[in-house]
């Protein structure tokens, strides 16, 4: 069973910037129901690609630094991240068509 990570601001470091793998963070918030919709395809995609990538979660409102870091304007906001650098960024609900092509293009 694939996990997705929640991360804060004191571990978003060792998490996700020295990944080994691509991965994806979801900014997200309790209250926006887009992010809700959007968790079962992530929970999807991290059981369909297991150890190839990480998917993280950060709560925007717990980690305002964060969002402001890498610009995140509205929720959710998925960052694709590759070698420590961001690759990709989407904004919205997306199809998980959609995501699965973005994670395709990190892993080639």
């Amino acid at each position: 069973m694939a996990e997705i990570l929640d991360v804060t601001e004191s571990d978003f470091e060792s998490n996700v910037i020295q990944a080994e793998q691509p991965v994806i963070v979801d900014f997200w918030a309790t209250w926006c129901a887009p992010c809700r919709q959007l968790a079962p395809t992530l929970k999807e995609l991290a059981e369909d690609y297991g150890d190839k990538i990480k998917v993280a979660k950060v709560d925007a409102d717990s980690a305002p630094a964060l969002a402001a870091k890498y610009n995140v304007r509205a929720l959710p906001t998925l960052l694709f991240i590759k070698g420590g650098e961001v690759a990709g960024q989407l904004v919205g609900n997306q199809p998980k068509a959609a995501l699965a092509q973005k994670i395709d293009e990190l892993l080639s």
